[in-house]
């Protein structure tokens, strides 16, 4: 087995959170439209935009560290993108779709959270002030979704899809 330390590990965390944020700015659009709901379709549209910001500030963190964000893909995106995608073939268009969008993007925020919550600890230990401080505001930015999506469902959608004809 080959020898690491906490740095290249490090280094591995932000290689897979990069690569997952690439996958979802390709993925969020699509799910975007298939939502019903304009609260959850504005949602999911302004989180592609903080995807994107995320996948940059990560993609910058690798100068200092004197590594490349490329050669790895976060396999765990690449399965949460694929149930999604499975949501969106298995129910029409509606608020039963919604909450099943709603819960399959919950998932992908708990992964990201809990990714990038180890980024920070990781980030502090080796001090690398900057890139905790920068991981910190995508995780307040990660958590804040969850929030939203979180509202959205118990607000509106989910009663919503309790009325939906079996």
């Amino acid at each position: 087995m080959k020898e690491q330390n906490l740095k290249q590990l490090y280094i591995e965390q932000l290689k897979d959170l990069y690569s997952a944020e690439g996958q979802l700015v390709q993925a969020l659009p699509k799910m975007a439209k298939a939502a019903s709901s304009p609260s959850l379709q504005k949602a999911i549209t302004s989180h592609l935009e903080e995807t994107k910001g995320h996948r940059d500030t990560v993609g910058g963190l690798f100068e200092n560290l004197d590594a490349s964000p490329r050669g790895k893909k976060c396999k765990a995106m690449e399965g949460l993108i694929e149930e999604g995608a499975e949501v969106i073939k298995e129910h029409d268009e509606g608020p039963l779709r919604d909450a099943a969008l709603i819960a399959a993007a919950q998932r992908v925020e708990h992964y990201e959270i809990a990714s990038y919550g180890t980024a920070c600890e990781f980030a502090q230990l080796l001090g690398h002030d900057t890139d905790y401080t920068a991981l910190s505001r995508i995780l307040d930015q990660e958590k804040a979704a969850d929030e939203k999506l979180n509202k959205i469902a118990t607000s509106e959608v989910n009663q919503a899809a309790n009325t939906v004809a079996a």
